[in-house]
């Protein structure tokens, strides 16, 4: 009998007898029952009556211990409700009906009633006592919830740190002096910034200035539990403080960029000063030393999260750090962004999934109670802005901004969380902000009342000061010397910088630290040699078609990868898939690793990759590339959950600490990449100008044109080749699985980094012609421009074109008869554009008087708006144009039309048929315009 029927018949004479054999013998009785009387049991513990037993007890005693176990219960689940959290008093605090002592069968007379308690002294207390205990611990300046929390280990972890000590425990005169002396430093910066550098931005931390001595609390409790590097990311608000308190980034350095000037980085762009990043060696005052290191982020708030997480995870793997102990990440938020944004829910899930884990993440939320000029109430329907970390039960601590003791006991005891259970666990800070969302805004404009209220404040170092002041644990002497010591110290800095103008360079580019530091920032179209020797591709070839004994795989994947044997033997045409696992299986044995990440990567979409064997009896998985040899470099495949941006930004963040690993990120169709448009845009695209932080991950972005309709065609090629500039990226469409497999040995096989957009096949992974000999794999490299196989040097018409489309053409060509007329060229690196490679190949067609362009995709996407300036400015004139017309939409719903415009384009490509400018049928009208003849 399950406990759910039983209750629903209110049984209670059952109920009694089933916990009575629980305690007895717990392994008596079914599962759910023993889960039930545990958790009632974690209550129950603490509240007996004096008289007796709990159960020999009469029943009006028992009764009674029921309904004040229901009530500790009900403080522990609703006590944060009346908790004084608010510094500004702007909602006033009402009793929770909840928790009145009538919803409990009791009443004040039962307030001196004495019970058996752990909340008691020497387990005895009365009602009244243990609600004080309740109280203090639950609705003072720190509100909890956590009883939301299903594991019973965690809520009695956490109960037994913070009802003994009221959450109040007593710090020592060392540790309240430090904290005086963060704030001094957190509130003294604000101000001779505001004072020195009118009217300039700077989102200040003024009103959260505890934020300070709150991550000092966690980064010296960090590394007395052996934490040995922090990773962090935080939005601009209070980010010059932080940069400044917390990182140690020199004083003279920022002055310097107020002034106007910016930090050496890899000859870019730059960007503003409260979006840099930094890293520093922190030693505590335990003497351990803690690396920070703080991610630059841009002004998209929270689109820093999932970065956070890939740099934190891959740190953790080259420190082997298998516990997630060593390296711990920290994200700050702002209330309106942490409600608001869709990444942190999707960045909180990635938290406990097997190839994104990274033990636990520390979040504070600087909870303003604003965002920009939007009250709490017009930015989110959840009581706190907290309230999303419930979806993966994370503990949450709601703290007054305002009790600098309470803020700096949730900071530690949140690290020990982070470090015993390796799980998520929320702060948040309730605070304020003393100016509007810049220096220049005008808050009252739109809050009136609250920043009435503000206006009038003394700060939290003035506050907590006169409260050490009036305890006798800090003289009004010794306070103004620390202030005054601190602001003569930044005036004097000040002084230097003006006297001696630009500082040096804060901290190196990224490309001259840890395993960066032997490469360049510099691409280079040199050709780089990824062949691999024929044993080494027939070894990669044998594994998966020898499972280990007694693993039972499936029998259709068995017929292929036996295949796959057969054509390496007999050294015929290798497809696609097969491609790619030889691509990655060389590289493992050559002691490279690789990480294939993405929905489905592991099958892969199309069912083609297979990198993972599944037991058809029993389920389990086999990674067969892992099983190629001993020492080889480890392969990592994960299929991810379905999300773009967090997974894309956490490979991406990945692919910063780890520039010798093959990384990659797959589309499920390239059509959905642009579910994470902000991570290519702001980071990917512009991190190394902006930052100097180079990448090499790869996009892998399943892109053709197959009449699957307008979300299953168009990766957008068009939108990332117009992101290319200063060599930045490297965007690239192979034709053929030869080619694959020499761009992805090159991608860590080259002396530098750049992130590489591929544009995949769908329909070439089973295409009969889709396939190379397996000779094109031992040697040679990655060709940026494929020349005409057939070398027709007699041609009068020429064919330019990428991907896919290139197969129908040459099927269109032989069809028609003209081999000797038509030729075919492939630029298969669109950016950077191979100019100087390309006007060679095209060189060696003197006969040529037709040039043309030809693209499945539209007019207005598609590679045509990017290479057509740069044939004319290559070759002297305008190449002519072949495709669809210009479109909304990337592609037609219907397969029917789909194949008319694909036949029409091919024949009016390789001049079948004449082109025509405006369509008489549904069918889209196909352009071809601009034609003219090549004078040379």
């Amino acid at each position: 009998m399950t406990r759910t029927s039983a209750v629903s018949r209110a049984n209670l004479d059952l109920v009694e007898e089933y916990q009575r054999r629980w305690r007895d013998d717990p392994g008596s009785v079914d599962e759910s029952w023993r889960h039930f009387f545990e958790g009632y049991d974690l209550g129950a513990e603490s509240l007996r009556p004096e008289a007796a037993p709990y159960g020999d007890a009469p029943p009006p005693a028992q009764q009674a211990v029921k309904a004040v176990t229901r009530l500790v219960d009900a403080y522990r689940e609703l006590g944060h409700t009346l908790a004084d959290l608010d510094p500004l008093k702007l909602a006033r605090r009402q009793a929770d009906e909840q928790l009145d002592l009538a919803n409990f069968d009791l009443s004040e007379a039962d307030l001196d009633r004495d019970f058996y308690s752990k909340l008691g002294h020497e387990h005895h207390g009365t009602l009244r006592e243990i609600l004080g205990v309740l109280r203090d611990t639950y609705c003072r300046t720190i509100g909890v919830e956590f009883m939301h929390v299903r594991n019973l280990e965690i809520r009695r972890w956490l109960i037994e740190r913070m009802e003994p000590t009221r959450n109040s425990p007593g710090f020592d005169i060392k540790k309240k002096r430090r904290i005086v002396y963060k704030l001094n430093e957190a509130e003294l910066f604000e101000t001779f910034l505001h004072k020195n550098f009118v009217g300039q931005k700077r989102f200040s931390l003024e009103g959260g200035e505890m934020l300070i001595p709150l991550l000092d609390a966690i980064i010296e409790r960090a590394g007395s539990l052996g934490v040995r590097e922090i990773v962090m990311g935080m939005p601009h608000r209070g980010r010059l403080n932080v940069l400044a308190n917390v990182l140690h980034k020199p004083y003279g350095v920022i002055f310097s960029e107020f002034e106007g000037n910016m930090p050496e980085t890899v000859a870019g762009d730059g960007d503003v000063k409260y979006h840099l990043g930094f890293s520093a060696e922190h030693v505590t005052q335990e003497k351990r030393t803690v690396h920070l290191t703080l991610t630059p982020n841009p002004s998209h708030l929270e689109a820093v999260d999932p970065v956070v997480q890939g740099r934190t995870r891959a740190k953790q793997r080259r420190r082997k750090d298998d516990t997630r102990k060593l390296v711990a990440p920290i994200l700050i938020h702002g209330d309106a962004a942490f409600a608001g944004q869709g990444l942190v829910a999707e960045t909180l899930n990635l938290s406990q999934l097997p190839g994104y884990r990274t033990g636990g993440t520390i979040h504070i939320v600087v909870n303003n109670q604003i965002g920009f000029t939007t009250a709490p109430a017009d930015g989110r329907s959840s009581r706190y802005c907290t309230d999303v970390a419930k979806m993966i039960e994370a503990p949450i601590f709601h703290v007054n901004g305002e009790d600098p003791e309470a803020v700096v006991h949730v900071a530690e005891l949140a690290t020990e969380f982070r470090h015993r259970f390796g799980r998520d666990v929320v702060i948040d800070m309730v605070c304020y902000r003393r100016h509007g969302h810049n220096e220049g805004d005008e808050p009252g404009f739109t809050q009136p009342l609250m920043y009435d209220n503000i206006k009038n404040r003394i700060t939290i170092r003035e506050m907590y000061t006169e409260r050490l002041v009036a305890a006798g644990e800090m003289t009004s002497e010794e306070a103004e010397t620390l202030a005054e010591t601190f602001a003569d110290k930044l005036g004097q800095v000040l002084e230097e910088v003006k006297r001696k103008g630009i500082e040096p360079r804060a901290v190196p580019p990224g490309f001259a630290t840890g395993p960066w530091s032997e490469l360049t920032p510099k691409f280079s179209f040199e050709p780089v040699e990824t062949g691999a020797p024929l044993d080494v591709l027939r070894r990669i070839t044998a594994v998966p078609a020898s499972p280990p004994t007694g693993f039972t795989p499936n029998h259709k994947l068995t017929r292929i990868f036996q295949n796959r044997v057969k054509t390496v033997e007999e050294k015929g045409p290798i497809d696609w898939a097969h491609a790619e696992a030889l691509a990655f299986g060389a590289l493992l044995m050559e002691g490279t690793p690789v990480r294939l990440s993405g929905q489905d990567s592991r099958r892969g979409t199309f069912s083609q990759r297979h990198a993972v064997l599944i037991d058809q009896l029993t389920g389990r998985p086999w990674v067969w590339p892992n099983h190629l040899e001993v020492g080889q470099a480890q392969f990592c495949v994960y299929d991810s959950m379905l999300s773009e941006a967090a997974v894309l930004g956490f490979d991406y963040g990945y692919s910063l600490d780890e520039p010798n690993m093959l990384l990659m990120w797959e589309a499920q169709f390239g059509d959905f990449a642009n579910g994470a448009q902000v991570i290519i845009d702001q980071f990917i695209a512009s991190a190394e100008s902006k930052w100097g932080r180079g990448s090499g991950l790869v996009m892998l972005l399943p892109h053709g044109y197959e009449g699957q309709g307008p979300e299953h065609s168009s990766a957008r090629l068009e939108r990332f080749l117009q992101l290319c500039a200063e060599e930045n990226i490297q965007v690239c469409y192979p034709s053929t699985p030869a080619q694959y497999f020499h761009m992805l040995r090159r991608q860590v096989r080259r002396d530098f980094r750049k992130p590489l957009v591929v544009m995949t096949p769908k329909s070439l992974l089973r295409r009969k012609d889709c396939v190379s000999p397996i000779e094109a794999l031992t040697v040679g490299g990655f060709k940026d421009v494929l020349d005409d196989p057939t070398a027709p040097r007699k041609a009068t018409r020429l064919l330019l074109c990428s991907g896919k489309v290139y197969y129908d053409l040459v099927a269109k060509r032989a069809e028609v008869g003209k081999q000797d007329d038509v030729a075919i060229v492939r630029v298969e690196q669109l950016y950077p554009f191979p100019a100087e490679e390309l006007k060679k190949v095209l060189s060696a067609y003197p006969e040529v008087r037709d040039w043309a362009w030809v693209q499945e995709e539209s007019q207005n996407m598609g590679a045509w708006s990017f290479v057509a300036p740069r044939l004319e400015e290559l070759m002297g004139f305008q190449f002519q144009y072949v495709g669809r017309d210009a479109s909304a939409s990337p592609a037609t719903g219907s397969k029917l039309v789909h194949d008319r415009e694909q036949s029409e384009l091919v024949e009016a490509a390789v001049g079948a048929a004449v082109p025509h400018l405006v369509s008489a049928t549904p069918v889209r009208a196909l352009v071809a315009a601009g034609s003219r003849e090549g004078a040379r």
